[in-house]
């Protein structure tokens, strides 16, 4: 899409025609910008948000600051809107325990970890600044995987891992951390929507040889709270 507009117009039509809820990204640059787009939104027909907190802090800007904005963003978009919402994070708080718990309290129903930020490469011939994305791959999962693990039982929230999610044994990792939601795109832009089945083949097939009968039979079964020996994930 092209335009806000557009934007609102494809939530709608997709609301209108999906079995499935419906939850589209926000990303703005002002409270006044979160609050009154995220209201358009849920107007939209939107059944839950995803905030896309991306946000390059200016030098000179303290993390005190940095912080304080993530948690007026989600304030305001609470108090804007009734839907569930969730807040897409970076990694990078000193302390993201308690961002998390403050995100929390402000509102948000969930978080999603972590958001990647694109980050540049330069190109020696042309000396210019190179912006390509780079798609992600399993390896990735690990800093996702170690803070739903280590948050999991401790914040009043949903989990979301994204990053990495390229098999269903990588969305399985995830829920066994605590996630309640696994998430992939890369996955899909280089195989095709076609491969959704073949993850969900690998998923169930994890499931049959562990005699899991449901997802929340092992949802969190090795996060820092129930794994045997917590001290691995210090």
């Amino acid at each position: 899409v092209d335009s806000p507009d557009e934007y609102l117009e494809l939530i709608r039509k997709s609301s209108e025609c999906c079995d499935v809820p419906v939850i589209p990204s926000l990303n703005a640059t002002s409270p006044e910008g979160w609050a009154d787009f995220a209201g358009k939104i849920e107007q939209a027909g939107a059944k839950a948000l995803e905030l896309n907190a991306y946000y390059i802090p200016n030098v000179g800007e303290s993390s005190a600051h940095v912080e304080a904005r993530y948690v007026e963003m989600a304030r305001v978009v609470r108090a804007a809107i009734d839907i569930p919402f969730a807040v897409k994070v970076t990694p990078y708080f000193s302390s993201m325990g308690d961002m998390a718990r403050r995100l929390t309290d402000a509102g948000a129903n969930g978080l999603v970890l972590f958001n990647r930020l694109y980050q540049p490469d330069f190109d020696l011939d042309l000396l210019d600044v190179k912006t390509t994305v780079e798609l992600s791959d399993s390896s990735e999962i690990r800093l996702p995987l170690l803070w739903i693990a280590n948050l999991f039982g401790q914040v009043p929230c949903s989990l979301a891992g994204t990053t990495g999610v390229h098999r269903g044994v990588d969305a399985v990792k995830y829920i066994l951390a605590g996630a309640d939601v696994a998430m992939t795109t890369s996955a899909l832009l280089k195989h095709g929507t076609g491969h959704l089945l073949v993850m969900l083949a690998e998923l169930i097939d994890w499931c049959d040889r562990h005699n899991c009968q449901s997802i929340s039979q092992i949802k969190g079964s090795m996060s820092k709270k129930h794994v045997l020996d917590p001290s691995a994930y210090d």
